[in-house]
């Protein structure tokens, strides 16, 4: 799976901003590694309001493998001559067993300089149930024109009720059209990274 992901994030050589739901009629394909999991997933945004996908998931807690079919639906968003806020639901479904499912509340606010984003999240089915918590802030250290590379410094924060502890790490993110790049690190986790596409 990891050198799928390098061989995506070559191909993916211009680096977006990361949103459940692109323009109406665009595509967008992730591909994410982790110390929980690896997946690849697609979406497609028929709608302002809506996204429809397919994700793959190798999960690395139960060693169980399973695609989804997934839904986010935009909640709210307010746009305003310097800010963006948006309220997301998301839910995915096992193609293979109704059993493996998921349904999240997530949100983001962000400037050109400032970005601060959250998610709970609720994983059942896939040989454990699981409630995970995050937090991430972020800032520019620099406003780059439309087209050029845009660099985020961010700190993500999570908790999970498997554990019950709490990581803080930093985030690394990188966009440019509709590429993004993300690393994180953390001696617990190792590393995160998080490649997007949109088409």
């Amino acid at each position: 799976m990891k050198a799928l992901i390098i061989i995506i994030s070559l191909l993916v050589a211009p680096i977006a901003m990361s949103r459940p739901i692109s323009y109406v009629g665009g595509h967008t394909l992730m591909a994410n590694s982790g110390a929980e999991s690896d997946n690849i997933y697609w979406h497609y945004t028929p709608s302002i309001k809506y996204s429809l996908g397919l994700d793959y998931q190798k999960d690395k807690i139960s060693g169980e493998a399973f695609p989804s079919a997934r839904l986010t639906y935009l909640i709210n968003r307010k746009n305003t001559a310097t800010s963006q806020r948006n309220l997301y639901v998301k839910t995915g479904f096992g193609l293979d067993s109704s059993d493996n499912h998921f349904y999240s509340l997530s949100g983001d606010w962000e400037t050109r300089r400032l970005f601060g984003g959250f998610s709970a999240k609720q994983v059942s089915g896939i040989g454990y149930d699981l409630f995970e918590q995050r937090v991430k802030l972020g800032v520019a250290p620099y406003l780059g024109a439309y087209g050029d590379l845009h660099t985020w410094l961010m700190i993500e924060s999570k908790k999970n009720d498997l554990d019950n502890k709490r990581i803080t790490y930093p985030v690394l993110r990188f966009f440019k059209g509709g590429g993004l790049i993300e690393f994180s690190y953390h001696k617990k986790t190792d590393w995160d990274i998080h490649l997007m596409y949109r088409f």
